[in-house]
This record gives structure tokens, C-alpha cells and sequence, in this order.
């Protein structure tokens, strides 16, 4: 689901997106979409989840006994 928000870049900022969203042929809310993506990590999170064999309760097991081992003295 995609939710329209509002956000403040610098006036150069906004050109560059403008740029590149016109050189690839894309709208301006897909370059910064894609570029929020990258930033965060997303891209690679969504291909490692797509590899897994686990389930997400499976997933969501093994993080937290790894949480847990690290937390130990």
C-alpha cells in the first residue's frame, strides 16, 4: 500500500531528482522511493527474505535466540 505524504528536500536536491526521474524515465516519487530504499537497506532485506527457506515465525525464532545468546555475560 502506498500513502501520499509530504517532504521538504533542498532546492538542489529536488532538481537532481527531477533529473534523474526524467533521464530514466520515471516518475519523481520512484527516484526517491528507490533512492529511500537503498538507503535503508530494504533492497537487500527483501532478496535475503526471498532466499530464505524459514518461516517467518522461524525467522523471528532464531533472531531473538541470537538477541538473547549475545546478551549473555
Amino acid at each position: 500500500m502506498k500513502r501520499k505524504t509530504t517532504v521538504y528536500l533542498e532546492d538542489g536536491l529536488l532538481r537532481a531528482v527531477k533529473v534523474a526521474a526524467a533521464r530514466s524515465g520515471q516518475r519523481e516519487y520512484q527516484v526517491v522511493e528507490q533512492a529511500l530504499r537503498s538507503y535503508l537497506g530494504m533492497e537487500l532485506l527483501e532478496s535475503a527474505g526471498r532466499r530464505a527457506s524459514l518461516s517467518e515465525k522461524e525467522a523471528l525464532n532464531l533472531a531473538y535466540g541470537e538477541l538473547h545468546r549475545s546478551r549473555r555475560p
